[in-house]
């Protein structure tokens, strides 16, 4: 995908800090979003993808005592001129605000940036110590999207999921989840998460699909940079990362009652849907 170069001046960014040590340690609650969370920890440290995927804790809460991160002075050209993923997700993040905000002035709703970090090894969110083992995520109650571009090599070398776009699409889902923050959509799925427990886990299947459908509408919002080669490298990431796959692959049985993202086919259909008819308003996956 031909993306332009990022205006320095249109993105929030940031270094957070960095941390030794074993990546899945530490603590802290995860706030949503976590796109890859269990392929980390089933493919490199071998863990349970079934237990995982029913015990992540989703929150929009910003923990007891838990300072919300403040950006660096460090600015954007050097953040994100730190790596070549770097740059490529500053990139994705300028054509991301430049797609969404003007959807949000026409609609009337208030529009913040996310504000995008960087950090290796673990670092602070508003949703508690961030690890590289959990993979990309999203935080609602600081409205940031945490990665380690290290994920990267694995999602390459791991889940056979290289390519640009695949990188694209990590960066495009977490913000599918800034955008449900800020529609109200997240908060709604919160409170109908504690109004019925039994359910929480089939709601958050919805709030990923529809993320991954928001996705695929920044894509095709923007069809006239996609690539020969792009939409197989969204299929082949959709198809790696679905709750079913994944468990397959750690030798678990398929357990529908865990799952937490959807099936590889549910998120290959929702991305799908989004690229080919650009449009938000194809994404209603709660009805």
């Amino acid at each position: 995908m031909r993306l332009n170069r990022f205006d320095p001046s249109n993105i929030r960014v940031r270094r957070g800090g960095s941390g030794g040590g074993f990546p899945g340690g530490g603590g802290g609650k995860l706030g949503c979003g976590s796109l890859l969370v269990v392929v980390i920890a089933a493919l490199v440290f071998g863990v349970d993808p079934a237990q995982m995927l029913g015990t992540i804790e989703n929150t929009q809460q910003q923990l007891p005592g838990q300072q919300t991160p403040q950006a660096e002075t460090r600015d954007a050209e050097q953040v994100c001129g730190e790596n070549a993923y770097s740059m490529e997700a500053c990139n994705a993040l300028a054509s991301l605000n430049q797609t969404w905000q003007p959807l949000f002035q026409q609609a009337n709703i208030p529009f913040e940036q996310p504000l995008l970090t960087f950090f290796s090894g673990s670092t602070s969110s508003g949703c508690g110590r961030a690890q590289s083992a959990m993979g990309p995520f999203y935080c609602p109650a600081d409205e940031g999207i945490y990665i380690d571009t290290a994920f990267y090599d694995q999602l390459s070398r791991q889940l056979g999921a290289g390519g640009d776009f695949a990188r694209y699409y990590v960066i495009a889902h977490e913000y599918g989840h800034h955008v449900q923050k800020l529609t109200g959509v997240e908060q709604q799925v919160r409170a109908a998460q504690q109004r019925n427990p039994g359910q929480a886990n089939a709601l958050q299947v919805k709030m990923e699909l529809q993320a991954d459908c928001y996705a695929g509408v920044w894509a095709g919002k923007n069809g006239n940079q996609i690539e020969p080669g792009d939409m197989e490298e969204g299929m082949t990431a959709a198809s790696a990362i679905g709750d079913d796959t994944l468990m397959r692959n750690a030798g678990r049985s398929v357990q529908p009652e865990a799952f937490t993202h959807g099936t590889s086919a549910q998120r290959m259909q929702w991305l799908k849907r989004g690229i080919e008819t650009g449009n938000e308003d194809a994404c209603d996956t709660f009805n």
